[in-house]
């Protein structure tokens, strides 16, 4: 009796296990990109002089305005209200609630820096062509720092502005703190306002590394070396006597060394077997902040020095990744940023004291059941000469045994960035209405050792391009993808792939999603923005000189002169303002494709610059391109 009551909890179990199975692979509910957009996007994070308040970014009326929030009451206060250009929040001022915030124009890049105080404007750059960027106030907060390209249009020289109390004189004129003449950007400046570090780039993968010294007017190089290394400097010591710098010297990854300036020597500091992306030191050093890309995903470690460098560790988290840590000048308060691939950024605050952990911010829609959502996942393929390319693969929920579904490639932007583990609307919404997405980190992608990085150095749209066919295997060993409906997209540099591909191996993707990407490298690397003279020789090694015997190399890649060849449907998103990708090169790929009896469709949005900003036009490209591939992609019978 017992042996049978035995295997009768047995079968139950199995049976509820079953049942369990069935509903975890029930369809998801679809949503519409409008509801996706309704995840409201928040970065950025200041605290106020008292710690009672933090300054963030907010695109809750659906473009980027700054807002600050209650601490103690989570209450959300709009400072700015913009309706035509985003506004980012970057400071309160140091000794009162004067607010520093950056805009531009249409997305045209031409950043200003404007003071609000109490409801009034103020534009710090008196010059309408000139870039500006905030680099933070002097550690005895009588200074302002920022950098402009006003004097010469190449380079970026370093300003300081006196900054008085709010019941004072609000703001005095700038004065130049380092004239900029040969490319050596500002980088960090020591708390006696003494010493600048500057940077200098050589190539995309070596950099050098220059010390300022304000009182002598000598500038000494610190990082003599030979072959390719970067150098970028992080932070110096609180009493000034060091410089702490990342650096790949002797190594595959970026790890943090100091140099003592005294002494000239140098010693390392901390490594993983990934690359620290940054680190940072609190106001009066008591704590020590590490970002690391591990495979991907960000891993954020904070030291507390005060107790010898002892790592802190955090309870009371929700599952996530931890980015943009902010620790306040009173070193009581820290603020950060927790999300996933499925989960959008929250806004939390952790006090250092009562260690009690607090969330400011809940960015997911009501509407949209996280549940529906998918995690991506991290894999590796064998390429056509074996090296492993890392890639992320999403999954639509809902398949069952014997489905296929339409797949697309997603490639990033740079040429080296990397597609990471965090939420995208997009790749959600396409998710969700039944796409595989495999987002390919290709060679040349960053966060992966510097050798995988330059191993598409003169070799985009060849070898990069043929890991993006190779993937195509690993995408044939899936049972529930559909290989007769694979597709490639991306934005910028990944634009370029999807033209590429559609013009370089025709056969091997259906149709294409083009997002403001480079089509002739010729024109774009010669109408490189001005205040990009400081990378442009360094783009120039990576790329091609297009002023060179180079040129020819480069019009045999750029998919706009062999338009012939494109026979696949595609879409091309395009901003009018944007200063890096023109709008002659989508409007001319375009023209030349349909002359060809190509099906194309062309979106061009007015008010934009490279990359959508505003949550409207957010939605429309993305309900554009699910329109295009669910004609072209999903409909498709494998019939030409």
């Amino acid at each position: 009796m017992n042996n049978q009551k035995a295997i009768w909890c047995i079968f139950l179990l199995l049976a509820l296990a079953s049942c369990k199975t069935k509903e975890l692979e029930k369809s998801p509910k679809l949503y519409s990109m409008t509801q996706f957009m309704d995840i409201v996007q928040i970065g950025g994070g200041s605290f106020s002089p008292d710690d009672s308040k933090i300054l963030i970014s907010s695109k809750e009326t659906g473009i980027f305005n700054a807002i600050e929030i209650d601490i103690n009451t989570g209450q959300q206060t709009p400072l700015t209200k913009s309706t035509d250009n985003a506004i980012f929040g970057y400071s309160y001022f140091p000794r009162d609630n004067r607010v520093l915030y950056g805009s531009d124009r249409g997305g045209n890049e031409i950043t200003h820096l404007f003071v609000l105080t109490n409801g009034d404007v103020m534009d710090l750059i008196q010059d309408s062509t000139a870039k500006a960027q905030f680099y933070g106030w002097s550690f005895n907060q009588n200074l302002m720092y920022y950098t402009s390209n006003s004097r010469d249009k190449r380079y970026f020289d370093l300003y300081s502005v006196q900054v008085k109390d709010d019941s004072e004189e609000k703001i005095y004129p700038a004065s130049l703190v380092y004239k900029n003449e040969k490319g050596l950007t500002p980088s960090i400046i020591s708390n006696d306002d003494r010493y600048i570090a500057l940077s200098e780039r050589i190539t995309t993968s070596n950099a050098n590394m220059y010390l300022r010294d304000t009182q002598s007017g000598k500038t000494e190089l610190l990082s003599a070396h030979e072959g390719d290394i970067m150098y970028s400097p992080q932070y110096f010591s609180v009493d000034g006597t060091k410089l702490f710098y990342l650096t790949d010297e002797g190594s595959e990854f970026m790890h943090l060394s100091s140099y003592d300036i005294a002494t000239k020597t140098k010693a390392k500091v901390d490594e993983a077997p990934w690359d620290i992306m940054y680190s940072s030191l609190s106001r009066n050093g008591k704590y020590r902040v590490v970002a690391i890309n591990n495979d991907a995903r960000t891993e954020m470690k904070i030291y507390d020095e005060s107790s010898g460098g002892k790592l802190l560790k955090i309870e009371g988290l929700p599952e996530g990744e931890i980015t943009g840590v902010t620790i306040s000048d009173s070193e009581k308060l820290m603020s950060f940023y927790v999300s996933s691939s499925k989960s959008p950024s929250n806004l939390f605050v952790y006090n250092f004291e009562t260690k009690e952990v607090k969330q400011l911010t809940h960015t997911m829609s009501k509407e949209i059941n996280s549940e529906d959502l998918v995690e991506g996942e991290v894999i590796r393929f064998s390429s056509f000469d074996g090296m492993e390319i890392p890639s992320l693969l999403y999954k639509p929920k809902g398949l069952k045994e014997g489905d296929k579904a339409p797949a697309l490639l997603y490639i990033h932007g740079g040429p080296g960035g990397q597609t990471r583990l965090n939420y995208s609307s997009i790749i959600q919404h396409l998710v969700n209405h039944g796409y595989v997405i495999l987002a390919v980190n290709n060679r040349g992608s960053s966060g992966y050792g510097k050798t995988f990085f330059s191993a598409d150095d003169r070799k985009h749209g060849d070898e990069d391009l043929r890991d993006c066919v190779a993937s195509k295997k690993f995408l044939a060993t899936l049972p529930y993808v559909d290989m007769d409906k694979v597709g490639i997209m991306g934005g910028s540099y990944g634009g370029y792939m999807t033209m590429a591909a559609l013009a370089f191996t025709p056969e091997e993707f259906k149709v294409g999603v083009n997002l403001f990407g480079v089509t002739n490298w010729i024109r774009t690397l010669k109408s490189i923005p001005p205040w990009w003279e400081a990378g442009r020789k360094a783009l120039y090694v990576e790329l091609g000189d297009p002023f060179t015997e180079d040129s020819v190399a480069l019009y045999n890649k750029s998919p706009l002169f062999h338009t012939d060849q494109i026979t696949k449907p595609f879409i091309v998103l395009q901003g009018s303002n944007d200063p890096r990708v023109l709008q002659v090169e989508s409007d001319e790929i375009v023209a030349n494709a349909r002359k060809n009896g190509v099906p194309v469709e062309y979106i061009i949005f007015p008010d934009e610059g490279h990359g959508f900003v505003k949550k409207e036009n957010n939605i429309k490209s993305s309900e554009e391109i699910l329109k295009f591939l669910d004609k072209y992609l999903k409909a498709n019978t494998g019939s030409e």
